[in-house]
This record gives structure tokens, sequence and C-alpha cells, in this order.
């Protein structure tokens, strides 16, 4: 393309936007208007590269990402930049939540070659889809010792032209590491065996930070199935893992990572004293936590961590729930700021002193802003950026008894005021300016708050929480499953789209199981059966076992991925482990046992080298070595009996349990006897609702009352 026309072409892209405004992903549609000649992923762009001899440049991010606004607000929304791409490269966007298959391989790359990554992912590929040199943000210019993207460009079409034999070297060399890493097992195995569970908790307590909970300095990201690890290894050993777990959970929601105002959890904190957070909320934040406080709810019956709970379904239901059932993906970190009218980090969650004032009056807003930290000048200290000038992060710094002396008031009359002054500031809150909402509805994000739902209606006896859940399950199966029964990835404006990942099938089934212990409808358990054998046909490594993250009817990519490590969400491999297993014990089904053990035997060298990498597996592992429950309750769901038999067992912590229902008699019954056959003889004794307990595949007496149950619990 000359320059005259290349001139012409920008123009006309700035004018009428690029073929992205064609997309469904809103991370693809926020990039709609950019003056760069963008791709979605396809043929077509690679087709281009090889036609025109150009690199490809793929950028890989999603809608809420932070540093993704700051480089397209930088780089893809100049002109200037916007011409060098267009000349120099054929440029891909994709969005990693519609493409984690995508995101997995080419992170693997820039891992490889820089030792981190992290998003916006940038990513440069021959036209055969081969990377060779990657990154993460770059500035526009250079700045900070660091090349900028222009720079980068130009030495990435200098070396195309002039080094092009070097570059398709590095380009095998570098697939050949990843499609290495990919497929990666270590042959030697290792004896699956309790002291790897041992080994993870003593390595965690090494690096466990005593004064603010969580684990090592700076950063602080939930880890929520570490913590869940750890709440099995305490019910076990007696060790002082529930102290670490109770120090990590107190610290996240008294500090800036939880929603004071609108409840809910931030993505992570930017420090160690769980302070200053980065703002984005994502689904699968919530959920996993959600299920880790009711669990430690359950340890210790401490109201706040089911007060906690509660909060976090409340934001959920209010703004994350889609009127047709489903839940939306995420909230954006960055929200319009409307002194600058320009968009600032957390500008829709931060406050100035005079605000709060001017809300609550002089009175209640001092002791407010005493309890939450709020200083005239601001309280955020470490500020580079320049975000928050004045600003307050909202964060628990002094206890109702400290604000009581301090205002000589009693503490009762402080804490009142606290109950009557949040609502007043979400009030005001809920007229700014929302954050930007990623609508889009994903499969294994759903199947993580389902059970989380599902879990948190029998703990908290909420039955809004189960239709909520059910609702949710309902609408995936509806509108996320194709005729021929093949799982679908994502939803949004109408269109359902993209083949199941693994952790769709995982997550998903995991969440059915959830919904039947909580309503024990058998449809919801036949269907998790049902995807659990489609999961093993579509996913599962036979050479090399465990599983593959793409099924083996989906693109060809220049690898298969396949991931077991545990990081803000648990990998495919870990949850499925977890699901082979509850499926074996609910249907007597041994094949998926020995599936989960060959789960277990492949992966563990890495699980005996690094175990506190693999928390999930080691929530699946602990469900394996047992002891484990199958628990049947022979009796009409609807009576008070079996009301009080499942107050009783879920106010208990039993993480390592199936609950399955054996109506009296009926077409309920008859399901339920084809999915469980074993149940068929589990029925009521002496006209009376009867609980069965089998431990490690022997069953006890039948019990027909509560204290008895209450023993055989113990």
């Amino acid at each position: 393309m000359n320059r005259k026309l290349g001139g012409a072409f920008l123009a006309l892209l700035i004018f009428m936007g690029n073929r992205l405004a064609n997309e469904k992903s809103p991370y693809l549609l926020q990039h709609a208007s950019n003056p760069v000649d963008w791709y979605a992923w396809g043929d077509e762009a690679f087709e281009k590269a090889r036609r025109e001899d150009k690199p490809v440049f793929l950028s890989i991010g999603y809608s809420t990402c932070h540093w993704c606004h700051v480089m397209e607000e930088e780089s893809f929304e100049n002109p200037a930049v916007a011409k060098v791409m267009n000349e120099t490269v054929v440029a891909i966007k994709v969005d990693r939540e519609e493409r984690p298959d995508i995101d997995n391989i080419y992170m693997t790359a820039v891992q490889a070659l820089t030792g981190s990554g992290g998003w916006p992912l940038s990513v440069f590929l021959t036209p055969d889809r081969k990377p060779f040199f990657g990154g993460t943000y770059w500035p526009p210019d250079n700045r900070w010792g660091r090349p900028g993207f222009v720079s980068v460009l130009e030495s990435v079409a200098g070396a195309w032209k002039n080094k092009r034999t070097e570059l398709l070297r590095q380009s095998e060399n570098l697939t050949e590491l990843i499609q290495t890493h990919a497929l990666e097992r270590n042959k030697k195995t290792f004896p699956i065996e309790q002291k790897i569970l041992h080994s993870a908790y003593h390595d965690l307590e090494a690096v466990f930070d005593e004064e603010h909970g969580g684990f090592g300095k700076g950063i602080k990201f939930p880890r929520s199935h570490t913590l869940s690890f750890l709440l099995r290894y305490w019910k076990k050993s007696g060790e002082r893992s529930l102290e670490m777990v109770e120090k990590t959970l107190f610290g996240m929601v008294l500090g800036g990572m939880w929603d004071h105002v609108g409840g809910g959890f931030h993505r992570y904190s930017t420090d160690e004293r769980w302070f200053l957070p980065h703002f984005e909320k994502m689904l699968y934040d919530q959920a996993i936590l959600a299920k880790t406080y009711l669990e430690a709810y359950q340890a210790t019956q401490k109201k706040f961590y089911a007060e906690t709970v509660q909060h976090i379904f409340t934001y959920i239901l209010r703004d994350l729930r889609y009127p047709g059932g489903g839940f939306y993906s995420a909230e954006d970190a960055d929200s319009m700021d409307p002194k600058t009218v320009r968009k600032r980090e957390g500008a829709f969650y931060v406050w100035e002193k005079s605000e709060i004032l001017e809300v609550l009056g002089a009175e209640a807003g001092e002791i407010v802003s005493f309890i939450l930290g709020v200083r005239e000048e601001g309280n955020v200290a470490n500020d580079p950026q320049g975000e928050f000038p004045r600003k307050n992060v909202l964060s628990v710094t002094h206890s109702f008894e400290e604000t009581a002396k301090q205002f000589n008031q009693p503490a009762a009359e402080i804490e009142k005021i606290i109950r009557t002054s949040i609502p007043k500031l979400f009030e005001v809150r809920s007229r700014r300016k929302r954050p930007h909402l990623d609508d889009k509805i994903l499969t294994d994000w759903n199947g993580l708050m389902i059970s989380a739902l599902a879990f948190g209606s029998r703990v908290l006896g909420e039955t809004r929480y189960e239709l909520a859940a059910r609702q949710a399950a309902d609408f995936i199966l509806q509108k996320l499953v194709r005729k021929d029964g093949r799982l679908l990835h994502r939803y949004r404006d109408g269109e359902s789209s993209i083949l199941g990942t693994l952790e769709d099938y995982a997550f998903f089934i995991h969440g059915l199981i959830d919904l039947y212990e909580a309503t024990f409808e058998t449809r919801y358990l036949a269907e998790a059966k049902r995807l659990t054998g489609e999961m093993i046909r579509l996913f599962w490594d036979e050479e090399g076992k465990g599983f593959f993250l793409t099924g083996n009817d989906a693109e060809k990519l220049i690898i298969r991925p396949k991931e077991i490590y545990d990081g803000a969400i648990p990998s495919g491999n870990s949850v499925a482990a977890l699901d082979l297993l509850r499926m074996s014990r609910l249907t007597a089904e041994n094949k998926f046992e020995l599936l989960a053990q060959e789960l277990f035997v492949t992966y563990s060298s890495a699980l005996n080298q690094n175990p506190e990498a693999f928390p999930q597996m080691l929530i699946a592992l602990d469900f394996a070595l047992g002891p484990s429950r199958e628990i049947v309750i022979a009796g009409t769901k609807e009576s008070k009996e079996v009301k009080e038999f499942l107050h009783l067992i879920y106010a208990k912590f039993l993480p390592n349990k199936v609950v399955a229902l054996h109506p009296e008699e009926g077409k309920a019954a008859k399901e339920v006897e084809a999915l469980i056959p074993f149940i068929e003889d589990q029925v009521m004794q002496a006209a009376k609702p009867t609980v069965y307990v089998c431990q490690n595949h022997v069953c006890k007496q039948p019990v027909t009352s509560p204290g008895e149950l209450e023993k055989l619990l113990q």
C-alpha cells in the first residue's frame, strides 16, 4: 500500500471504524473505532500477512483490563501510531476470556521469552502463527529506559526484512519450547500420599504474612482455593492453618479489597496490607471467594463470614445478573471522574472527605470517616500515576470500640451509625457513572457461581440463592448447549458461540453437582453425568494422560495446550479431578475414580516438587485420600425431618462428601435409582426419614434422628 492510499485508508478507518465492529466481544468492540486495521483471529488475517509478506501483531486482553485501556488510549487510538502499525504488521485482536486457548499458548511464549507475562499481551508472529517476539504493555514512545511501541514496531519490521532467517529460526525454537511445555510430563512418578499435603502446608506457612494475612509481600491476590485447601488441612491435622485462613479472610474484608459500600471483592491488592486494590470486579473471584467464606463459616460458626457471603451475593444478584438467567463477566477498574471528566481507576469507588460529610452530615460523617480511614488530604500515599488526588479508598482503620472512645459514644451507637450510613453512601454512589460492564456470559465462570450459590443456599438456608443458581444453570442448558449436546463457551447479544473448553465442562459439571445437592432434582445430576462422559471423550489425552484445554473437535492451533497450574482461576484439570471423584461416589461408577487416579499419577512429579502451586488439585487429592463420605437421605425433601438432617449436615465443615436424596416412591425415585443404583436399597426405616452414612465404601447403621446423625458425622 503506497503512502497516499495508506493515508486515505487510515482516514476511512477513523471515519467508519474497523472490521471489529461486527464482533460480539465487548473487548473487541472497544477497539472497533481505532484507526488500526484490526482483524479478529482467523484465517483471513494470516492469509493477508502471507500475501503482503508482513509479520502479525497479536494483541490479547479483556474489556475490564486497566493497562489494556492505557495502551489503547496511548497507541491504538493514536493516528500516528496506527499508521505505523498498518504499514508494518497485520494486527489481530483477541479477547482472552473468549479464547483462553489462544491466550494460554502465546502467554506461555512471552513468559518463556521475558520471564513474566500479563495483559495486554503483545506478541509478534509469523504468518504460520508461530511467535518470535513479545511483551506486555509498551508505551507509545521510549520512556523509563524501555523501548516505545513505535520503536518496537520499526525494529520488528527491520528484522523481518533484513534478519528473516534469524527470526524464523527463533520462531521455530520458541514453538518447539512451548510444545514441549504443553506436553511435558515427567515419566518418573511419585507416590500419591498424605505427605504431599503436608509439604504444601509447610511451603505456604513459610511465606505466610503474619501481620496482614495472605502470602508473600507486595501485590496480593485472593488465592481463595489456597485458603480452601488450608481449611481442609486444618480439618485433618489441627495445625494452625485455620489461623492463617482467618487472618487472611478478615484482612481482605477490612481492607480496600472489599467494596464497603456495595459489596463484592476487587481483583487484587497492589500492596501487602490489602489496602489499595486494582478496582476491577470479576465474577469468578466472587464465586470462589464466596465458597471459601462459606467454608470458614461452617468451620468457625462466625457470623462475619456468613454476612460477607450475603453481601457478595447481594452484589452479584443486583449488578451482574442477566435478566434471563446467567451472570455477566466483570466490571471495569476504570470509570469516569465527574470532576476531571476523564476516566480514572477506581473513580466510582473512592471518596473525598467533603462528599462523605455532605451526604451524612458533620457528626455521622466524621465518625464514618474515622472508622474507614478517610482524610481531608486523601489516604492514598503511594500514587505514582496521580489517580487519587484527595481521594480516599474506604478501609476499616479503627474498630467500633476505638471509635466509641474517640467520640465518647457507646459502641452500639457507633455500629448503628455505620449501618444507617452505608445505604446513604450507596444511594449517592449509585448516581455516579458506573464502570464499564462486560456483559458476555461465560459457561465456565457461570459454573463457578452456580456452585457457590447452590452451596450457599444450603449453608445459609436461603432459597433465593438456590433459585438464582437454578435459573443460571437452566439458561446455560437452554442457550449454551448445541442440539448435538456440545457445550459452548460464550453467550452475548443473542448469540451463543465458541466451542467450550475443558474449563467450561469441568466448572459447569461442578456447579451442576452442587445444584443437584441443593435441589435434589435428578435432571441436574443426569446432565452432570452426561457432560462428564463428554468431557472425557473430547479432552482426555489417551497417550499422555490428563485433559487438554481444547477439545478434539476444536480449531487446530500450533499446540494443543494442557494446564494444571491453579492461578487466579483453578485449572480445568484440577476441577475435573474433583468432578470425577464426586461423580464416582454419587453414581458408583469406578471408571471415574480410576481416571482421577491417573490424573494424580500423571502430575505426581509436579505435585511433589511444587505442591503449593496446585491448591485446587490438592483439594481433589484430599478428597481422594479420604476419609470421604457418601450420605443418602431416604424421605421426602419437603418433610421437616429431612430439612433438619440437611441443616445438620451443612452446618458442619464436611468438605469431602456427596449427598443424595432417595424419595419414597414414584417417578422421582425411579429417576434417581437409574443414576445411583446402590440407592435402591436405602429406604426409610419404620416409616421415618432415614440417613445412611457410608465412609470409604463402608456403610454405618442407618439413623432416624438428628442426635444419631450428629454422632455419625463426628
